[in-house]
């Protein structure tokens, strides 16, 4: 049968695919932007109708397509999330469900992002992929477009694909692809892309921009992370020249690097020419960008995010967040207020990558104060779980400078980040590493 026939003859309506969905199923929903909101709304009104039970959803950062659908209070129990990086939805859940004095009703799971699709091919054992495609070509190929990151790995190994082909998803290259033949239900809906806007960077953002800016050498490969501060590095980098994108989520201000010039992947090592990305979320210049554009390919995150593979891209430089940073360099990027917040996502396997790669850095930028202003990120010690060790942590940068922790002692390294803290909270965090013994 040829690809056109396939196509026909998988081609349902939500509500149908929806139906393929048992009571008990393990199902893997598309991160972000490919979550697909006419499947999400069909199995949602399902749950609600109580024709479906104990649906186990995994997946990473949801979105207002799942948060207004199969992630609402009344579901819970009916559809039981399994959340791999929690944003305000989960937060939202939690926090709710806390204040009636029931349980929570998520159940997170520590991983990296690159073990993620092992872990759902084979750990948890996924039997079900929903998730939004572009529209098929004449071989029959469905791109994963904005993510290929799990999606195109639980493809592979999940009894029941099922796919919501959006026009507006953009056709992209690389490893990112599944065959009409691995898809038992096709459902066609055409709606916008969610768009993130690009957020605006204020005078820290700014600061740390110019001083990231500073480290990096004209041919290098980068890796940004989201928000405001990795948009101020970005606009800090268009005056660089030859630069590479090898990142596990392309945003906006990597896309304006490349539409200004700067990057333009000459020098890169491993896929020389070509930009590589896991995922992408950002406004709808960054979709417009990726449609149809060989200049940028899509690989599983398994890859993307492989230390080993990042350490291949020569001068590799990781620009990644934090949220509190210990004396000695630990990193804690996920808990807050004694909460998960987000998760580790991909920040280790990048620190290690960009360190091992030859001139390579790793670079943990943050301000140096969070609560506005009421609470120094620089502290004696973590309030949550280590996302990136001390032994890991190169480059640190706040607004008042950076410091290479690299071959220091913890003495040493205790004073430098006290010198990145902001003034005012100096002498505290200097009588607390004299408590510690540190100085």
């Amino acid at each position: 049968m040829d690809a056109a026939s396939l196509y026909a003859e998988r081609l349902k309506t939500a509500d149908q695919a929806a139906a393929l969905i048992a009571s008990g199923a393990k199902v893997a929903m598309g991160l972000g932007v490919s979550q697909p909101p006419a499947l999400l709304k069909a199995l949602a009104d399902r749950a609600e109708r109580g024709e479906v039970e104990d649906v186990n959803l995994y997946y990473l950062l949801s979105t207002a397509i799942a948060g207004q659908t199969v992630l609402r209070d009344e579901l819970m129990g009916r559809i039981r999330p399994w959340s791999l990086f929690h944003t305000a939805i989960e937060r939202g859940l939690e926090q709710r469900a806390r204040d009636a004095g029931r349980p929570s009703p998520v159940q997170f799971i520590p991983t990296g992002f690159q073990q993620s699709p092992r872990l759902l091919c084979h750990e948890v054992g996924v039997d079900t992929l929903i998730c939004t495609v572009s529209p098929m070509d004449e071989d029959g190929l469905f791109s994963f477009g904005t993510n290929t990151d799990y999606s195109k790995p639980v493809s592979e190994t999940a009894r029941t694909v099922i796919v919501e082909v959006n026009p507006h998803m953009p056709r992209v290259f690389g490893d990112c692809t599944v065959h009409v033949s691995r898809v038992a239900a096709v459902v066609e809906h055409a709606a916008p892309l969610l768009v993130v806007p690009k957020a605006q960077p204020q005078p820290a953002d700014r600061a740390i921009g110019r001083i990231i800016a500073g480290l990096v050498e004209d041919g290098s490969t980068l890796q940004m992370g989201i928000g405001a501060l990795p948009n101020a590095v970005c606009d800090a980098l268009k005056d660089h020249r030859d630069l590479g994108v090898h990142t596990e989520m392309l945003t906006p201000g990597l896309v304006e690097l490349m539409q200004a010039g700067a990057a333009n992947h000459a020098r890169k090592t491993l896929h020389p020419g070509v930009g590589v990305f896991a995922f992408s979320m950002g406004d709808q210049n960054t979709y417009d960008f990726l449609d149809g554009n060989r200049g940028m390919e899509a690989h599983p995150v398994y890859y993307v995010n492989d230390p080993a593979v990042i350490a291949g891209n020569a001068r590799m430089i990781s620009v990644n967040a934090t949220l509190q940073i210990d004396l000695s360099g630990a990193c804690c990027s996920e808990f807050l207020n004694g909460r998960q917040f987000t998760a580790a996502g991909g920040q280790l396997d990048f620190v290690r990558g960009a360190y091992g790669s030859e001139g390579g850095k790793s670079i943990i930028a943050c301000h140096s104060t969070a609560a506005k202003g009421a609470a120094s990120r620089i502290v004696a010690r973590l309030d949550g779980p280590v996302t990136t060790p001390r032994n890991d942590t190169h480059i640190v940068v706040t607004e008042h400078g950076w410091t290479n922790l690299k071959g220091r002692s913890t003495s040493e390294r205790a004073v430098a980040l006290i010198a990145l803290a902001a003034p005012e909270f100096r002498d505290g965090l200097t009588r607390e590493a004299r408590a510690q013994g540190l100085i």
